[in-house]
Parts: structure tokens; sequence; C-alpha cells
């Protein structure tokens, strides 16, 4: 896969990624998931426990970034370890709790490193988990906090461990 122009967003060899995620799972609704954002070894790792119980079954992390550090990106880049279950990487475009959420969802490899690539032209716009029409394209300069989430139903505990993340200008 050829890239050009990276951008580091997150290396969580670097002390400043390791405090910037932040956990937002269904408990806001009323559900039971529980999960943790971690640094170890150099790599972010997400994990907990998806729980369908209570109208529940998601868990999320998020951090903030600066528009600016990725102006003019048209993709974003990651390289994880997955435990086989599908997650989504989740984009905001403003710094609210609440609102639209840029989706792509992605597969894991249990116990296999995976380079992803996502175009940003090919985020789909969601609210509470429906996707919304008329909603303008996803560009880089709009992108305000990126993160992780587990759903679709996927019970059980859960654990994705990433290397780095990137954005990039170029295919």
């Amino acid at each position: 896969m050829a890239r050009s122009e990276e951008i580091v967003i997150f290396d969580f060899e670097k002390d400043s990624a390791k405090t910037a995620w932040r956990v937002v799972n269904d408990g806001v609704m009323g559900g039971l998931s529980e999960s943790d954002f971690q640094t170890s070894q150099g790599h972010g790792i997400f994990s907990g426990i998806v729980s369908l119980d209570n109208n529940g079954g998601f868990a999320s992390v998020r951090s903030s970034i600066k528009p600016t550090e990725i102006e003019g990106c048209n993709n974003i880049f990651m390289r994880i370890l997955g435990d086989g279950k599908r997650y989504k990487f989740t984009i905001r475009t403003n710094g609210n709790f609440d609102g639209v959420n840029y989706q792509q969802s992605f597969s894991t490899v249990k116990g296999e490193w995976k380079l992803i690539k996502l175009p940003l032209n090919k985020f789909t716009p969601t609210y509470h988990g429906r996707v919304l029409a008329n909603k303008p394209e996803l560009t880089a300069e709009k992108i305000a906090s990126l993160g992780f989430m587990i759903s679709d139903k996927q019970a059980g505990p859960f654990k994705l461990k990433i290397d780095w993340i990137q954005a990039g200008k170029k295919l």
C-alpha cells in the first residue's frame, strides 16, 4: 500500500498520546458495556466487554485533534493488532460530546498486525447509529476528534492494539 506525505497523528511511543483518549460507552444511555484505553510498550490498547443488557451494545474511545494538523489529507492509515472482531473508526467534526459521527468499519484478524487504509470520502455520517442523508462529505480540515468503536451486537470481551495512526495526502 503506497503512501506518501504521511502525517503522524498518534504515535503511542510518545508521552502526548498516552493521556489524550477518553472513554464513552453505552452507559450514557443506560447500557452496561465497559471499556478502557491504556498504553503499553508503545501501543494504544482499547479493550473491555460489550454487554447487550439494558439496551446496551457499544463501547468507544475518542481523542481530540487540531484539524490543521492533517490539512489536505485524504486518507487515514493505522497499524492495528486485532482480535477477529469488527470495529469502526470514528470522526467528529466538532468538539461536542454528542453530534454527527462519521464512521468507517474495518475488520481485524485475531493475533495479526494489519495496515488499515480509510479514505475520508468513504466515511458515513451517522447520529446515534442511524445513517444521515444530506451531510457534507468529510474533509480533513473539518476533523476535530478521532476514535474507535465496537458495536453491532458483538457481545463479549474485545481488545484492539494500535501501533500508530497517520493521515496521508495521496493514495
